[in-house]
């Protein structure tokens, strides 16, 4: 008897999860509170590690697909003194394609394929234990009953109070997300700055960092320490405001570093959240989480990999246990945990390190992960 099973977010995790099932002719619905998958901008760039990233879409038949679309060369990476004095300069290795990029956008598309999305369906609350099953409320009132509820609804999920109490934290550490577009005609400057992957830039409890993403776009993050309300007497809609005050955390850096703020276009806060290094939960019959949703932690290249490798994990153990499938997610959850919580140790150990008071100490992170 197929069973009746929901995925609540059209993220990395919750559609690599629906393709995999699909993969193997099994129904899913995929619920998603944004009216269309480009309701709303998709995000920067992402890189998709070998045994992660890459591994699940193995798993879902997409690596040949996701190898035309990526970006090899993305992988390259610089690191500027606040003086504008280059520190290191990764060049792309012949060959390598142990982490290559891809637009969070073509990653979406990629993933959505033939799945038949559930769009502007936002989920209030989930209630395990019913009669008939996991009870989803959804925002317009309506509710479904399903045998598993699989929450990939990200930091603020309203999956999560299923199975636990615990709500992410803030870090100490807020970005600023802006952008450049079409960089090499408008800013070739910047753009030779940037080169082909990322350019990162550490001071004392700050960090800027660009990145390109495909077709000219270019983003940039401002990332200091500071208190939560750092911008109450500020107005983030205020995109000179938020510029200068920029501008002013940064001062005295090079000229040319500082043009990745004078050029750039609309500002996005972002505070960084976590969830508890070794987060998990007394395990709930007909209710799971994926992803950011069950280990939040530092965006340092982890999170959106360690949701791809779960989300088709678990479609597997579903898919290709014959018996309960209470126990197949029981026995995932406890591979997930594990799992999760080395990276969260490790990303949590490299936000101290990469905006911290001594910025060798971000320089002496990148000497250990890259190649000599």
């Amino acid at each position: 008897m197929r069973r009746r099973i929901a995925v609540v977010g059209s993220g990395p995790a919750g559609l690599t999860f629906a393709r995999v099932l699909h993969r193997y002719d099994h129904p899913v619905a995929v619920l998603e509170r944004d009216p269309a998958p480009d309701s709303r901008p998709p995000g920067g760039t992402l890189d998709l590690h070998e045994g992660l990233g890459q591994l699940a879409l193995d798993k879902a038949g997409l690596l040949a697909e996701f190898q035309a679309l990526s970006r090899p060369e993305g992988q390259a990476m610089r690191i500027l003194d606040t003086d504008g004095t280059v520190l290191r300069d990764w060049r792309l290795r012949p060959d390598d394609r142990a982490n290559p990029e891809i637009d969070r956008g073509q990653l979406r598309d990629l993933l959505l394929g033939p799945l038949d999305v559930q769009w502007g369906r936002g989920v209030a609350q989930v209630v395990p234990g019913t009669r008939d099953g996991v009870l989803v409320h959804f925002a317009d009132g309506r509710q479904e009953t399903f045998d598993l509820v699989v929450g990939a609804d990200g930091a603020w999920s309203r999956t999560r109070p299923a199975v636990s109490s615990v709500t992410p934290h803030y870090t100490g550490v807020t970005s600023v997300e802006t952008s450049l577009d079409d960089v090499d005609t408008r800013h070739p400057d910047l753009a030779r700055l940037i080169g082909d992957g990322s350019v990162a830039v550490y001071g004392v409890n700050r960090a800027l960092v660009a990145q390109r993403n495909s077709g000219g776009h270019v983003k940039v993050y401002a990332q200091f320490r500071a208190p939560l309300d750092w911008h109450t007497n500020l107005d983030l809609a205020d995109v000179e405001a938020v510029r200068s005050s920029l501008l002013a955390l940064f001062d005295g850096w090079a000229a040319p570093v500082l043009g990745l703020l004078h050029h750039s276009t609309a500002f996005v806060h972002r505070p960084l959240y976590v969830l508890p290094v070794s987060h998990t939960w007394t395990h709930v019959p007909g209710a799971t989480l994926l992803g950011d949703a069950a280990h939040l932690m530092p965006p340092l290249g982890a999170g959106a990999n360690l949701a791809m490798l779960e989300g088709a994990e678990l479609a597997e153990s579903i898919a290709t246990a014959p018996g309960d499938l209470d126990e197949a997610v029981r026995a995932f959850e406890e591979q997930m945990w594990a799992r999760a919580s080395r990276w969260a140790k490790i990303t949590t150990a490299g936000l101290e390190r990469l905006v911290s008071p001594n910025p060798a100490e971000a320089l002496a992170l990148f000497d250990q992960v890259q190649p000599s």
